[in-house]
C-alpha cells in the first residue's frame, strides 16, 4: 500500500461507475486512504449507458429519504463540481385509460406527499394546458416537481476528478479479484511484466454493477444480484417539455441536448455482463417511436428516427431493493449493488451512505447497532445468495406504491 496517508484506514473500491466513484471520493473526504479499481475506464459500463433521469418521487419512506438526499447533492454538485450540470425539469407519471394501474396512482401520490415529496395529482386536460405533450387516452397523471436530468457520463468523470483531488488512487484498466481466504485482500492484475500483485486493505467495497456477483464469488460469497438488459435512444425531435413516464406503454422520455432521450426496453431475463448485445433492438426502436408520436407534439409531425440507440444493463434482486452493507457477517467486505434501474439517480446518496457505513463498521459500529448508518432494508445478508426469482420491471406504478 502507498504511504500517501500513513496511518489512515485503507479501503479498496471495486467498480468505477457512479456509485463506486462517489463512495471513493466520500471515503477519502472522510480521511480514508482509498484505491479505486476499474477494469476498464470510469463510467464505461452501466453508468455511462444510463438515462440520467432524476427524481425523489418514491412512496416508500427509505427510498424517498435516499432519493431526496441524492437530489440535494446533485443540485449542490451543479454549483460545486466542475464539469457537471443538473437541469431542473418536472417529472410526469402518466397512465392510460383501461390500465388497472390507474386506480393505484392517487394512493401512490398520497404516500409520496406523506414523505414530503412535492408531487400532485392532475387530470389530463390540466396536464395538456401546462406542458407541450399530448394527453389523449390518459386516465390520470401525477407531476413531481423536484426532478431533473443530467448526463451520467459527465457525473462519473467529474466525480472521478473529485476523487483524485481528495487523494484517491484511481487505477483504471486494472482487473482485480478477491482472495477467497481474506475478503479484504485483492489480487491485482498489474499488467505487463509485473503480473499479479496482492494488496491487503482494512476494507473492500464491491460496487461492480453487473459484475458484482462474479467478483464476490471469488471470496466464496453468493449474492442474488442478476443483470438484465434495458435500452434507450436519442432523437433530434425538438422538445422543451417535462420528463414523462408513460407507465402503460413502459416508455420514459426526457429533454436531451440534441432533442429527446427515450427508453426502457426492459428484457426481464438474465443477461451475460460480458456478452450482451449493446445495440438496441429494432422492436424497441419501433415501439418508442410510436409512443413519441403519441405523446410529443413535435414527434407527431416528424419522423422521430433515432440519432443513437443502445442497450445497457441494470441489476435485479429478489425483492427489488438493493444490497448495501457488509456481506457474510464481515466488517471488512461490503457490497453496493442491485439497483433495479434506479442506481444512477441514487448514487450521490448511496456513495455517502457507503462511506459512512464502512468507516462506522471499522470503528466497531455493527449493522445491528442502533447508531449504525446502514439501512436495514438493504442488508445483504437478508438473502442466502442462491435465490432464484423473476426479474421485475423497476419503473412501474405498482413498484412505486409499495407495501
Amino acid at each position: 500500500m502507498s504511504d500517501r496517508n500513513a496511518g489512515a484506514t485503507t479501503v479498496a473500491v471495486v467498480g468505477g461507475g457512479a456509485v463506486g466513484v462517489t463512495a471513493a471520493a466520500d471515503l477519502a473526504a472522510r480521511g480514508a486512504d482509498v484505491t479505486l479499481y476499474e477494469r476498464g475506464s470510469l463510467g464505461a459500463e452501466s453508468s455511462g449507458r444510463a438515462a440520467g433521469v432524476l427524481y425523489d418521487a418514491y412512496a416508500e419512506d427509505v427510498d424517498a429519504a435516499l432519493a431526496a438526499r441524492a437530489m440535494e447533492r446533485f443540485r449542490a454538485f451543479d454549483r460545486s463540481l466542475p464539469g457537471f450540470s443538473f437541469s431542473p425539469c418536472p417529472y410526469v407519471i402518466a397512465v392510460r385509460k383501461g390500465d388497472p394501474d390507474a386506480d393505484a396512482v392517487p394512493a401512490m401520490v398520497d404516500r409520496m406527499r406523506s414523505h414530503g415529496r412535492d408531487v400532485s395529482l392532475t387530470d389530463p386536460d390540466a396536464l395538456a394546458d401546462r406542458f407541450p405533450i399530448a394527453t389523449d387516452g390518459l386516465a390520470v397523471a401525477a407531476v413531481a416537481e423536484n426532478a431533473g436530468w443530467c448526463d451520467p457520463a459527465s457525473y462519473v468523470a467529474a466525480t472521478g476528478r473529485r476523487a483524485r483531488r481528495e487523494g484517491v488512487a484511481v487505477e483504471t484498466e486494472t482487473a482485480v479479484s478477491l482472495l477467497g481466504d481474506d475478503g479484504a485482500a485483492l489480487r491485482v492484475d498489474a499488467g505487463g511484466e509485473s503480473g499479479t500483485e496482492t494488496h491487503a486493505f482494512d476494507a473492500v467495497v464491491v460496487a461492480a454493477g453487473a459484475h458484482t456477483a462474479d467478483v464476490l464469488a471469488g471470496a466464496g460469497v453468493e449474492v442474488p444480484v442478476v443483470p438484465y438488459r434495458v435500452q434507450a435512444l436519442t432523437t433530434r425531435t425538438p422538445y422543451d417539455g417535462p420528463m414523462v413516464y408513460d407507465a402503460t406503454a413502459g416508455v420514459y422520455l426526457r429533454p436531451h441536448p440534441t432533442g429527446l432521450l427515450a427508453g426502457d426496453g426492459t428484457e426481464p431475463v438474465p443477461a451475460d455482463p460480458d456478452g450482451y448485445d449493446r445495440e438496441a433492438d429494432d422492436w424497441f426502436v419501433d415501439s418508442v417511436a410510436g409512443t413519441l408520436r403519441e405523446r410529443v407534439e413535435a414527434a407527431s409531425e416528424t419522423d422521430p428516427d433515432p440519432e443513437r440507440a443502445w442497450a445497457g444493463l441494470c441489476t435485479a434482486t429478489p425483492d427489488g431493493d438493493p444490497l448495501v452493507g457488509p456481506v457474510d457477517g464481515s466488517n471488512a467486505l461490503f457490497v453496493a449493488a442491485g439497483w433495479q434501474g434506479h442506481g444512477f439517480m441514487r448514487a450521490p446518496a448511496v456513495g455517502e451512505l457507503v462511506a459512512e457505513g464502512v468507516l462506522a463498521s471499522l470503528d466497531g459500529t455493527g449493522a445491528d447497532a442502533p447508531e449504525s448508518p446502514w439501512i436495514g432494508a438493504f442488508d445483504p445478508d437478508r438473502f442466502d445468495g442462491d435465490e432464484t426469482f423473476e426479474i421485475a420491471e423497476g419503473m412501474s406504478v405498482e413498484g412505486r406504491v409499495g407495501e
